[in-house]
């Protein structure tokens, strides 16, 4: 049988390719909404109409068996799922295309590929499965370098070792969604880690940007599911103990998780999972007040009832999902145990929100409103390539912010975004937000805009739609990036937000362990006097 192929330029398998009345359908939909009118089709790239550089490198034989320079490899290596990248995808520039993909098998098997880099003066950038959507992987490296090496970390996929009564398992860090999740099935365990790009995201992936999952308010982020990794970087191997918790100085864990490859490469790590959930309880709660909704997971939370999900959905979203007409706000709910039913802790969430304002329940009738929803959710990044094959601009940022500032936030955030939209384009554009995680002292809002395109001008608007956006969130209060990562795309913003202390802080950990700077050049440690965004 023939094996299923990924997209070499965008999201999911060749297979799931939209038609052009597949896109046309989700466009004009789109066009009934909001009014957003689309441009004349463009297709896909196909492989032949490209044309790759010829590698700056040859690939020695002792390495022969783990490298390729196909064209397929080296175009599937090139971008992420970024807005730009679909933009540069679709004008069939590869022009920054990786020299050689490596396939590792084995922490050696990493040395050796780091030693050629050395001797070839070539940047090496870690690849999970490529869901970027920051220039996380894309070969953006400057002129230092002569050529870019790209490892591919997915042929390091097994879980390796299952810790039954500490409830932990050893995974090798280029295991997909998919297949730890298969791994840890046999023995009734599950990580409970669904990120929108489950499918097509590794573990590894998921501990260098701080991944954030759908499970989103009992376990908010993959940070606290480590229990020790292991991390080959240009110095060495490094392998923190495998504890509960230690307060034995600053975390070796935490150095490495989020550190998006620019410190090394994760290879395995000891996770926490869990014991597969036997009782679950999920419910659709309706708000006319968008604040109220806030406030109601705010009590809920500050009260001590932590559901798995807690999730709540501006009207206008919505409306484009398809879930109402937008004529009120929707929180989703959801609890689950292993051990006992959660009907007791769903009735007391209930009280809570509509002590809010909220109304659930329909009589006589299942709620299916979050089922579609969830399905909108899961189809977005298929449909977005629709909406950009017809020059329609589709893309999303997120952030968190505390409780106190949530209203005013949301609000100005919305409106810078819708003003510098019709500035940029001349058109109005369309903004929608939905909070994705929560906490005791805040949430997590996240937005999707459309917006109309000039053919030949869509990466000039999208920048000044993304620079207004960045310095609206960061002049707020807010984050450049909740879950998303900082890659390439956030790092002016990254800069601005850390303490200048803690950035020399970090130059100086990457100048002991990267002492020639190979590893993903220009993420977390920015490029000198060049910019980030592409």
């Amino acid at each position: 049988m023939t094996q299923r192929r990924l997209k070499f330029w965008g999201w999911g398998y060749e297979d799931q390719t939209l038609t052009e009345d597949d896109s046309l359908m989700i466009v004009k939909r789109l066009n009934k909404l909001t009014g957003l009118q689309p441009n004349s089709y463009l297709s896909p790239p196909s492989l032949s109409e490209i044309n790759l550089p010829k590698p700056r490198s040859s690939v020695p034989n002792r390495l022969s068996h783990l490298v390729s320079q196909t064209d397929y490899d080296r175009a599937s290596h090139t971008y992420g799922k970024s807005y730009p990248d679909y933009i540069r995808a679709f004008a069939k520039d590869f022009s920054c295309c990786p020299d050689s993909v490596c396939f590792p098998e084995t922490n050696e098997n990493i040395l050796e590929l780091l030693e050629w880099g050395s001797e070839i003066n070539a940047a090496i950038i870690p690849f999970g499965c490529g869901s970027s959507v920051v220039g996380g992987i894309e070969p953006r490296v400057g002129d230092k370098f002569s050529s870019v090496i790209t490892i591919d970390m997915r042929k390091m996929n097994q879980v390796l070792e299952i810790d039954k009564t500490s409830r932990a398992a050893r995974i090798q860090a280029g295991a997909l969604g998919p297949q730890l999740e298969a791994g840890l099935k046999k023995s009734g365990l599950t990580l409970r880690h669904f990120p929108q790009s489950f499918e097509f995201s590794t573990l590894g992936g998921w501990i260098a940007t701080r991944s954030g999952g759908h499970f989103a308010t009992l376990y908010p982020h993959i940070d606290e599911l480590v229990e020790s990794l292991v991390t080959v970087t240009p110095k060495g191997v490094m392998e923190s103990r495998r504890l509960p918790g230690s307060g034995a100085g600053p975390s070796p864990d935490r150095l490495i998780i989020g550190s998006e490859g620019s410190l090394g490469l994760i290879t395995e790590a000891w996770m926490r999972v869990h014991s597969k959930p036997e009782f679950r309880k999920s419910a659709v709660v309706r708000f006319k007040n968008i604040e109220a909704a806030g406030q109601s997971i705010r009590s809920l939370l500050q009260a001590g009832l932590w559901p798995s999900n807690a999730r709540f959905v501006d009207s206008e979203e919505c409306r484009l999902a398809g879930v109402n007409k937008g004529d009120y706000h929707m929180v989703v709910i959801g609890f689950e145990n292993s051990e006992q039913p959660v009907d007791t802790l769903m009735n007391k969430a209930l009280e809570c929100m509509e002590d809010h304002g909220g109304v659930f329940g329909i009589a006589g009738e299942r709620d299916k409103t979050a089922d579609i929803w969830r399905n909108a959710f899961i189809s977005a990044p298929f449909k977005r390539e629709g909406l950009i094959s017809y020059g329609i601009m589709h893309d999303t940022f997120e952030t968190s912010i505390t409780w106190d500032k949530l209203s005013d936030f949301h609000e100005n955030i919305k409106l810078v975004t819708e003003q510098v939209i019709k500035e940029v384009t001349g058109k109005p554009g369309h903004v929608t937000c939905r909070f994705t995680h929560a906490y005791t002292d805040g949430t997590a809002p996240y937005f999707t805009f459309h917006a109309e395109t000039k053919p030949g001008q869509e990466l000039e608007q999208w920048r000044e739609i993304k620079t207004a956006a960045g310095d609206a969130l960061l002049s707020a209060g807010g984050t450049i990036t909740h879950h998303h990562a900082v890659g390439r795309d956030h790092m002016p913003w990254y800069e601005r937000q850390r303490p200048q202390l803690f950035g020399g802080s970090l130059k100086a950990v990457k100048n002991y362990l990267d002492p020639e700077s190979r590893l993903n050049p220009g993420v977390i440690i920015p490029l000198d006097k060049e910019s980030s965004l592409p």
